[in-house]
């Protein structure tokens, strides 16, 4: 993995080319003036796949590349066709209505995004190109890419923005003395219009560990379910919420990341033999800046390293942590002939790939500039995405 390469940065030639390949294929134009939610710019695409040539050939990034990825309009409709929301029918108010709304991005601020860790996107989504930027070449007889699924969730965010303000109402108990309250409401206040105001030589934060670790369970066995019932048979997860989200600027993330490592162990203990489908679990946790606070390492994969080895996991599914990008596994898992899938982080807002078009991405972005995930888990583009049919509450 080259962890300083090409998309290390603000992936300005892999948006471009992802806005060219579009636009070549199926028409695509932003809409002036139009955004899906407050500086995501919304578009349309002037040729569906459904009105194409099932038989025609679609190259990316382009007919006329020397390395392109091959595939006809048949199977991008058949990725299409895959597209299923598992959402868990105990959170109050999931039902229907709520997620034609949030998956085009109509989520309200509070509850309704709260809702949305508790809601599981997945489709088959082969992988175009790697993190290295690199095309990978394939033409349509080849099966590997029908085994990829992408499993877009929600993480908790303890970034302290207004969309997500339930997280920090619900975890952080001492939330008052971090930030500045809002004189009316029950709210931190918010500045710049979306990021709350931390209190000069405020307090840390202190966390509802039991809640957090409860709801972190939840959310995992809710993906993991998921993917089971998708006749996944490797699953390769990476951290959801445990970067910039994980609550660095208010002294919570070491504690985030070993909450959130404990509890996957802990689900995969307690549902591991009850999977029909999973044989195996790989956690792609590439380490980049090694920060090391009180003599021990703080990163991802460090965490999900001393959980599973100091607490002497006990689950029948087998685990791997890799210092790898998550592309680069799954590619090679699915070239051995099994069903994989690889996670999304997505943002509460339910829109795929959120401001990819904005050159600055995270995970999210990236992947929906090396996927086929535009095409597939997009409401734009799948009306697969607002179809009640294909949401499952379990």
């Amino acid at each position: 993995m080259d962890k300083n390469g090409s998309m290390s940065g603000d992936c300005d030639f892999e948006t471009t080319q992802m806005e060219k390949f579009l636009s070549q294929a199926f028409n695509f134009q932003n809409i002036p003036e139009q955004y899906i939610v407050q500086g995501v710019k919304s578009f349309q695409i002037g040729k569906s796949p459904r009105s194409m040539d099932p038989k025609k050939v679609i190259r990316f990034p382009s007919k006329k590349a020397t390395t392109s990825f091959a595939m006809t309009v048949q199977e991008i409709l058949d990725w299409q066709h895959s597209y299923r929301v598992y959402a868990d029918k105990t959170v109050e108010g999931m039902n229907e209505d709520f997620l034609r709304r949030a998956l085009q991005g109509q989520s309200k601020y509070g509850k309704e995004a709260f809702r949305m860790k508790f809601v599981v996107r997945i489709s088959q989504c082969p992988i175009l190109m790697e993190f290295d930027a690199r095309i990978i070449p394939r033409v349509p007889q080849e099966d590997w890419p029908h085994r990829i699924k992408l499993v877009s969730v929600t993480g908790i965010d303890f970034a302290g923005r207004i969309h997500d303000v339930n997280d920090i109402r619900t975890y952080v108990t001492n939330w008052k003395d971090v930030y500045e309250a809002h004189l009316h409401l029950d709210l931190p206040l918010v500045r710049y219009g979306r990021d709350f105001r931390r209190k000069v030589n405020g307090s840390l934060g202190k966390l509802d560990t039991d809640l957090v670790l409860k709801d972190l369970m939840r959310m995992a066995r809710l993906r993991l379910r998921a993917c089971d019932n998708e006749e996944v048979q490797i699953v390769v997860e990476t951290g959801i919420g445990l970067g910039v989200f994980a609550g660095a600027t208010i002294g919570i993330d070491e504690t985030v990341r070993a909450l959130s490592a404990r509890a996957i162990r802990k689900v995969l203990e307690e549902d591991g033999p009850t999977y029909r489908n999973i044989r195996a679990v790989v956690f792609a946790l590439p380490i980049f800046d090694v920060d090391y606070r009180n003599g021990k390492r703080q990163d991802t994969y460090q965490a999900f390293a001393d959980e599973f080895n100091e607490s002497n996991y006990q689950g029948p599914i087998p685990v791997l942590i890799a210092d790898q990008d998550m592309h680069r596994l799954t590619v090679a898992i699915a070239r051995m002939d099994f069903n994989v899938s690889e996670l999304n982080p997505a943002d509460s807002h339910g829109v795929f790939g959120e401001y990819w078009q904005n050159r600055g991405p995270a995970v999210e972005e990236k992947l929906a500039l090396t996927t086929v995930g535009l095409l597939v888990q997009h409401h734009l583009i799948n009306q697969n995405v607002l179809d009640p049919s294909n949401y499952h509450f379990i």
